[in-house]
């Protein structure tokens, strides 16, 4: 059965720049703004598990990953399966996906994709 068929669930909204996560039910195109600062938060997808908001390693990750066009999904669309999908946790695995992406020609969205 369908995860996502019977049940409307909400999804994880970020605020970068406060470090600040919630979630809202999801509409195409809108993008709710933050409570605290109300700038426009991103989407972040279904899976998102924020990181405390003094560690900013995790944090620029989070931005790198955003800012790269993925989200953290770990649900197939329909709900069906599960296939996590693997997003670096710190800055320091982001720079090492962007040597490896400038290495080896991949566009930054799929080295920030790749299972390391």
């Amino acid at each position: 059965m369908c995860t996502y068929a019977f049940v409307d669930y909400k999804v994880h909204y970020v605020c970068v720049a406060c470090r600040r996560s919630f979630k809202r039910p999801w509409q195409p195109g809108h993008e709710p703004p933050c409570p605290r600062c109300a700038r426009p938060a991103r989407y972040a997808g279904h899976d998102f598990a924020a990181p405390r908001r003094g560690d900013e390693r995790r944090w620029r990750a989070v931005a790198a990953v955003l800012e790269a066009g993925l989200r953290y999904e770990g649900f197939e669309p329909c709900g069906c399966g599960r296939d996590p999908k693997p997003r670096p946790r710190t800055s320091a695995e982001v720079r090492a996906r962007r040597r490896l992406a400038a290495r080896t020609g991949l566009s930054e969205s799929a080295a920030l994709s790749l299972d390391m």
